[in-house]
This record gives C-alpha cells, structure tokens and sequence, in this order.
C-alpha cells in the first residue's frame, strides 16, 4: 500500500456536487493499493500513520501525532498512486488492485484507522469520480509505502 499523509487544516471531498467527508484540523490520507498487499500492509500503514509526529507542539516543533491532537482524518481512494512512468508519457496502472482485492482492503484500512484512533474517520467513495480539496498545513507531505519498511 502507498500514502499520501498530508497535514490539513481543514480537508472535503465531493461527489456529483455532495459533500461525502469533510474535517477540520487533521491529516487527509490518499491510499493506493496494488494486487501484492495484504492485512498485514493495512495495520502496519496504520500504526505507522496514528504515531506520525508531524503535528507542532508548544514550542512549534513537530512533535505530536495525530492521537496527541485529537484531530480528525479523510481518506481518499487513489489508485494512481501506483502509476509507472518508466515508458513513454502515459502512465501505467498495472501494479494498481483491482476492485476485487482493492475494496476490501480499503474497508479494512478505514476500520483499522478508526479503531486505532477511537473515532469516525472521514472518507470518499471508492471508484468514485471526486473532488477534493484541502489546506494543507505547513505544507507538510509525507509519502509511505509498506513495501518500502526498511
């Protein structure tokens, strides 16, 4: 699985002109899965996200997870995450899951996330066309990948 862990002030996605999730100070979260990932890339990603210390503490330094903040989050699908740029000007999405293997690893990563955090964690539709959009804060953009843990 890979991320996109980006510091928000405040984050929503809309679809067909709805809005399907919004949050106030937190981390929006991009996820893409690819067919090799399992469980174990789910609660690893996850424990790995909860204690991120990207968050300024009293004297301005990161320092804080999002559990220290008691922020919120928003999860967006995002394949193309997994986009090979190797050969020519198209992308590839060939390492992208697909929906078989890919939504239910999604449903697995929200519930582990709201599990571990203790609270509703925000999200978009999965295949859904949507739109997002964000303050990000700092900016601060981490990119994770679970096949990447050493």
């Amino acid at each position: 699985m890979r991320i996109v862990l980006q510091r928000v002030s405040k984050a929503s996605v809309g679809i067909d002109g709805k809005v399907s999730g919004k949050i106030g100070n937190g981390l929006l979260i991009l996820v893409g899965i690819e067919e090799a990932d399992s469980k174990e890339d789910v609660v690893w990603l996850c424990n790995k996200i909860l204690k991120m210390r990207i968050f300024n503490d009293e004297a301005g330094v990161m320092n804080g997870s999002i559990q220290d903040i008691d922020g919120e989050v928003l999860v967006i699908s995002q394949f193309t995450l997994h986009a090979s740029t190797k050969k020519g000007n198209r992308p590839s999405y060939i390492k992208a899951a697909k929906p078989k293997t890919a939504v239910p690893l999604y449903e697995s990563f929200l519930l582990e996330l709201e599990n571990q955090l203790g609270k509703k964690v925000e999200c978009g539709i999965f295949g859904a066309d949507m739109k997002v959009s964000l303050i990000n804060d700092g900016p601060v953009t981490i990119m994770i990948d679970s096949k990447s843990r050493e």
